[in-house]
C-alpha cells in the first residue's frame, strides 16, 4: 500500500545480468551521411531546374518580344532547352570527376599510409577523437577498435570526411542535372507555346514567376533559411530577366535588325 502524498515510481531498475536492447537506428530511418547526400543531390536540382526556368523564359520571352511568330519562339526555346540541358550534363561531370578523381587519390594515399606508418595513423585517429571531447585513454581505446573492425573505413571517415562506399557517380550527376535542367525548361517553353498569342508573354511571366516561388521556397527550406527571402529574391530576378529580354527583342523586331 502506497502512503499518503507519496507517487508511484515507475522507473524500471536495471540489473547488470539484464541482456543489453540491441542498439541501431530506427526503422526507415537515414544515416547522416546518407540524409546529407539526398538533400544535396535535391538541393542541386532545384537550383537546376531555376537554371532552366529562367534561362529558357528569358530566351523565349526576348524572341516573342521581337516577333509575334510561334515557329521563331519555339525553335529558340527548344534550341535553348538542348544546349542549356547539354551545357548542364557537361559541366556537372566534369566537376563531379575532377572531385571524385581527388578522393579517389585522397584514399589511396590513406590507404599506402596505413600499410606503411600504422602507428601514427592510429595516434593521428586517437587525436581526432581527442578533440572531440573523449579522454586521452578512451581515444586511444575507440581508436583502436575502430582500427581492428575496419582500419580503412575508420580513418578514412574521421580523417577526410569521405564515405569510400559513397562516391558520387558522374554521370549519375550529369544526367540530374539535364533532367532538373529540361524539367524546369519545358515549364515557360509550355506556357507561351500553348497560351493565346495576345496574352503569351503575361501568361509565361505568371507562370514562370510561380515557378520560382516554388522553387525558391523548396530551397529556402532545405537550406534552413527565411522563405520569404529566397522566394523574393528568385521572383524580383526572374521578373527582372524577363523584362529585360523582352525590352530587348521588342527593340531589336521594332528596328527591323
Amino acid at each position: 500500500m502506497l502512503a499518503v502524498g507519496c507517487a508511484p515510481s515507475y522507473r524500471r531498475a536495471v540489473t547488470l545480468d539484464e541482456p543489453a536492447a540491441p542498439i541501431g537506428t530506427h526503422s526507415g530511418e537515414p544515416h547522416a551521411g546518407a540524409l546529407s547526400a539526398r538533400l544535396n543531390w535535391l538541393r542541386a536540382g532545384v537550383l537546376g531546374a531555376n537554371d532552366g526556368i529562367v534561362s529558357t523564359a528569358g530566351l523565349v520571352v526576348g524572341v516573342a518580344g521581337a516577333t509575334t511568330s510561334v515557329a521563331p519562339v519555339a525553335t529558340a526555346g527548344v534550341a535553348g532547352l538542348v544546349a542549356g540541358a547539354v551545357s548542364m550534363a557537361l559541366g556537372e561531370y566534369v566537376s563531379v570527376s575532377s572531385q571524385r578523381d581527388s578522393e579517389r587519390a585522397l584514399l589511396e594515399k590513406e590507404r599506402i599510409e596505413l600499410v606503411e606508418m600504422p602507428e601514427q595513423e592510429l595516434a593521428e585517429l586517437a587525436a581526432i577523437y581527442q578533440s572531440k571531447g573523449l579522454s586521452p585513454e578512451t581515444a586511444l581505446t575507440v581508436a583502436r577498435e575502430l582500427t581492428e573492425h575496419d582500419a580503412f573505413a575508420a580513418h578514412v571517415e574521421a580523417e577526410l570526411g569521405i564515405d569510400p562506399d559513397e562516391l558520387t557517380n558522374p554521370w549519375h550527376a550529369a544526367g540530374a542535372s539535364a533532367l532538373a535542367f529540361t524539367v524546369g525548361s519545358l515549364l515557360p517553353l509550355a506556357a507561351i507555346l500553348l497560351a493565346p498569342t495576345a496574352v503569351r508573354v503575361p501568361v509565361t511571366f505568371l507562370v514562370v514567376l510561380l515557378a520560382l516561388a516554388l522553387t525558391g521556397a523548396v530551397s529556402a527550406r532545405l537550406g534552413g533559411s527565411g522563405k520569404r527571402t529566397a522566394v523574393l529574391r528568385l521572383v524580383v530576378g526572374g521578373a527582372i530577366a524577363m523584362a529585360v529580354t523582352y525590352g530587348i527583342g521588342a527593340l531589336v523586331g521594332g528596328i527591323g535588325l
